[in-house]
Formats: structure tokens, sequence, C-alpha cells
């Protein structure tokens, strides 16, 4: 991939959406682990949480970079992004997070929860960034800001406009599937037959949203049977 060239600014573009989509979970679990703090000490806790977490988390996509060169590991990363890209429609989880009662304590519970609720956006990141390191470095610098002042805004709008997911969760379906077609045992296949890796990418991505949105319909019309048993009673 050429420095500064289309494709490159396409993926950069990709990676920082990637890191707002899924940048829901680390607000709330700065919100809720700096909650018990006293005002002053909430921002040092937000922002040195936030410089450990993202120092782990920029390790750990840079060696995922490297593992993905790996024979068929793309084809097994882009899977994993395709149950990711399918829990992000259908996910309405609680967050258990234990507030610290000092600045260390919180410090550390960002960090750890950070890094363990991380690995999708990790595997989405590396997958998006093409085996380019300095993608997934400069995509990361330009998201820490966005996603430390930014991401309780992007909560808000996500609420406000929920179809905005469905828009972060085909992104990420389609990292996925580029991630197959990318797979060095598979690329002569999907190069030698663009118009077959053209369909193979639509209909994954549609598949996704798919299956999510008749997931999030059954949900919705159980919760509404279940309301209406209720008021029965």
């Amino acid at each position: 991939m050429e420095l500064f060239s289309v494709e490159f600014f396409t993926a950069l573009v990709t990676i920082v959406f990637i890191d707002l989509i899924l940048a829901g979970d680390n607000a709330i679990v700065i919100g809720l682990a700096a909650r018990k703090l006293p005002k002053e000490q909430q921002k040092k806790a937000v922002i040195w949480g936030t410089v450990g977490a993202v120092a782990i988390r920029a390790v750990a996509t840079v060696l995922v970079v490297y593992l993905l060169k790996v024979p068929w590991l793309m084809v097994v990363g882009g899977v994993l992004l395709l149950w990711i890209a399918y829990k992000l429609l259908v996910d309405s989880e609680d967050h258990d997070i234990q507030a610290g009662n000092t600045l260390w304590q919180s410090i550390r519970t960002i960090v750890i929860a950070d890094a363990a609720m991380g690995i999708d956006n990790v595997i989405a990141v590396a997958g998006a960034g093409h085996g380019s390191i300095l993608l997934v470095v400069l995509g990361l610098v330009i998201s820490i800001p966005i996603v430390v002042w930014g991401s309780t805004l992007f909560i808000k709008l996500i609420q406000r406009f929920p179809w905005i997911v469905y828009i972060g969760s085909a992104v990420i379906a389609y990292t996925a599937a580029k991630m197959i077609t990318h797979e060095k045992r598979l690329e002569d296949v999907f190069n030698q037959n663009p118009v077959f890796e053209w369909s193979f990418l639509i209909l994954v991505v549609i598949a996704v949203i798919l299956i999510g949105l008749r997931q999030n319909v059954r949900r919705a019309k159980a919760a509404r049977q279940l309301e209406s048993g209720g008021d029965s009673h």
C-alpha cells in the first residue's frame, strides 16, 4: 500500500471509525471506574487510565498485525471480526465495573477492564490496517483524543440515532470479509475473480446486518409480549 494513496486514507478513516464505533465501552469503563473519586482526581484517572490502556492496546495491535501474517490466521481473524460485528448489533450487556476508591485503583481498573474489553478493537484495527504498522499507529494517535473527549458525545449520538450502530457493524463486517479475501492462500481465487470478490464482500455485510436485525426484532417482540403479559395480571 502506497503512503498517502487513496487506499491509505480509506484504511485510515476506517480505523478511526472502528475506534469510534467501539469506543462506547471505553467511555462506560472510564465513567464507572472513576465515579467515586473527587472531581479533581477524576480528570487524572481518565487521562492516566486512558494512556495506560492505549499503550497496552497499541502493543497488542502491533503483535496482532504480525500474527495475521501467519498462514490462515487472516481467515481466523476475519471470522472473529464477523462475530464482533454481529455482537455490536445485538449486545445490550450491563457493565459490572467496580469503582476505585483511590486514583491508583481507578487507573488500574480502567487499564485492566479496557484490555479485557478491547480485544474486538485490536482485531478490527489490525485487520483494517492491512499489515501496515504506520496506519495502525496513525489511527490510534488520531483516535485517542477523539475517544477520550468525544466518546461520551458519540454514545449520545448512537442513543439518538441507533442506525449509526448498523453502519458501524457494516464497516466491521466489510473489514472482516476483506481480511478473508486477503488471506495469502485464498488471494489468487479472489484476485482472478473480481466479481466473485465483490459478491462475497457484499453478501457478508448483508448477512451480518440481516441476522443482527432479525435477532433485534425477535428480542423486541419477546419484550413486548412479556410487557403485555405483565400488564394483564
